[in-house]
């Protein structure tokens, strides 16, 4: 008899697991009734159950917001809400795809903060209202830097976006007494000069700025020092073309750069290359009032610059005193190699092709044999009008170290209005024709020169 019944319990653990294997719907009940039958048989749960959509643990985390407002920001336009900004970023600092959130319908003032990292993956600044700083230099806090507002430092993936603007008050900052056109025929006047960036990232990398509006900069608009791999697309800067120093952007020390679909009105350069950067990507810009794209100035109180593998392309000059530029100090050392200037329509610009390695902001600097060594610079389809004060292509190399390798091709520019004053204007400079430019030009000496002295001094 316990022989039978020996039988009969193992046909039945026989039918279970059977059944069990057979029926996959079945298989969380078949393994509580295993487990109820506490017959010592261990059984896992099977790792091939598909993902329940209702589990947090089987979904993506979503981004955490922080808005200044349940800080404590009041976004009054006058109210100090630095305190909101500086609490809200620590605490999206902190986590995971964290976000600080100024709400849209508000105007936020606050001092100068440096917000730093390192963060959390992901961390997003998002501006939809107004951000300002104080209205001015009398409004400045006595103990804050007066060189730069927003900084960003040391921040790896951060982006900075959103709808909303940043108002720089630098109206009375441009009122300055030391400012250019302050005192007559342009000079300027002693006093007091310190005037903060805008915007500055500092030891940054994976950054990308999009979507803002920028404006009424007390200097620089935005700058960028010791970044590795920016992406700027679709910003607005506008400041009036009589506002001192208000760079656009300018980058230095700086590489993988990608400016794109931007617009840029202001009164100094549009975009500045300073030394330091390579790999930078300029495309779809417009540039209005503004002193053009620039590379340099380069090579100030005889330091050592290196520049390479520039490429602008795609890119609209309207009523700008200069088009596309290359500015070096006389003494400097290093080089500009790898420039390109692709497809550049020109509107009333003067000096809208300028490679000038005399620059010199007075008439008191003294000549001296070192130059920055700029060579293998492409100039191909710049086209449009230019102001007839001043020749639209002026090449000045330096007496000691030419300029090299320099191409024109599909180069078409003629007077806005009038007619020519000066012939296309070149010193040392060596390079060729791919195709008659319009005006013509006659002066670029064929082949390479003979020596370049002690070229180790302009290696990078």
């Amino acid at each position: 008899m316990e022989f039978v019944r020996g039988v009969v319990f193992v046909s039945v653990i026989v039918v279970l697991v059977s059944l069990g294997l057979s029926n996959v719907e079945g298989r969380t009940h078949f393994h509580k009734d295993i487990m109820s039958l506490n017959i010592g048989i261990s059984v896992s749960e099977s790792p091939d159950y598909p993902p329940d959509p209702n589990d947090p643990r089987e979904t993506p985390s979503e981004p955490c917001i922080f808005n200044v407002m349940s800080f404590g920001a009041v976004g009054d336009g006058s109210t100090d809400d630095t305190d909101a900004f500086r609490s809200a970023w620590k605490e999206a600092c902190a986590v995971e795809s964290g976000v600080l959130l100024a709400p849209a319908d508000y105007e936020f003032t606050i001092t100068s903060t440096i917000f730093s990292g390192p963060c959390n993956p992901g961390i997003v600044f998002q501006l939809d209202g107004v951000l300002m700083p104080p209205d001015g230099p009398d409004c400045w806090p006595e103990g804050d830097s007066k060189k730069q507002w927003l900084v960003f430092y040391r921040v790896d993936g951060m982006t900075l976006t959103g709808s909303g603007t940043i108002e720089g008050n630098g109206e009375k900052w441009w009122e300055l007494p030391c400012k250019p056109h302050k005192g007559p025929h342009g000079t300027t006047l002693p006093g007091p000069c310190e005037s903060p960036v805008l915007i500055r990232f500092f030891m940054s990398s994976n950054v990308v700025i999009t979507g803002l509006q920028i404006q009424n900069s007390p200097q620089f608009h935005m700058k960028f020092d010791g970044c590795d791999g920016v992406q700027i697309e679709d910003l607005s800067i506008s400041t009036p073309a009589l506002s001192p120093n208000t760079d656009g952007i300018h980058i230095e020390n700086t590489k993988s750069v990608g400016i794109y679909n931007s617009f840029i009105a202001n009164g100094d350069d549009c975009i500045s290359i300073g030394t330091g950067c390579s790999d930078v990507n300029i495309e779809n810009i417009t540039c209005e009032h503004s002193h053009g794209i620039s590379i340099g100035s380069l090579g100030v109180q005889n330091s050592h610059a290196c520049v390479s593998n520039i490429t602008v392309r795609d890119v609209f000059i309207k009523d700008s005193d200069n088009g596309v530029r290359i500015k070096t100090w006389q003494g400097g050392t290093g080089s500009v190699t790898g420039i390109t200037f692709d497809n550049i329509q020109m509107e009333n610009v003067r000096n809208c092709i300028i490679l000038d390695q005399y620059y010199c902001l007075s008439k008191g600097c003294r000549n001296q044999t070192s130059a920055v060594y700029v060579r293998d610079v492409s100039y191909r389809n710049i086209k449009g009008t230019y102001d007839v004060r001043n020749p639209p292509i002026h090449f000045a190399c330096s007496d000691t170290v030419p300029c090299t390798n320099i191409t024109l091709s599909e180069v078409e520019l003629l007077p806005a209005e009038g007619e020519l004053v000066d012939d296309p204007f070149c010193w040392n400079t060596y390079g060729s024709q791919e195709t008659l430019t319009i005006p013509p030009i006659d002066c670029l000496q064929e082949g390479e020169p003979q020596t370049i002295s002690e070229l180790s001094s302009y290696t990078c």
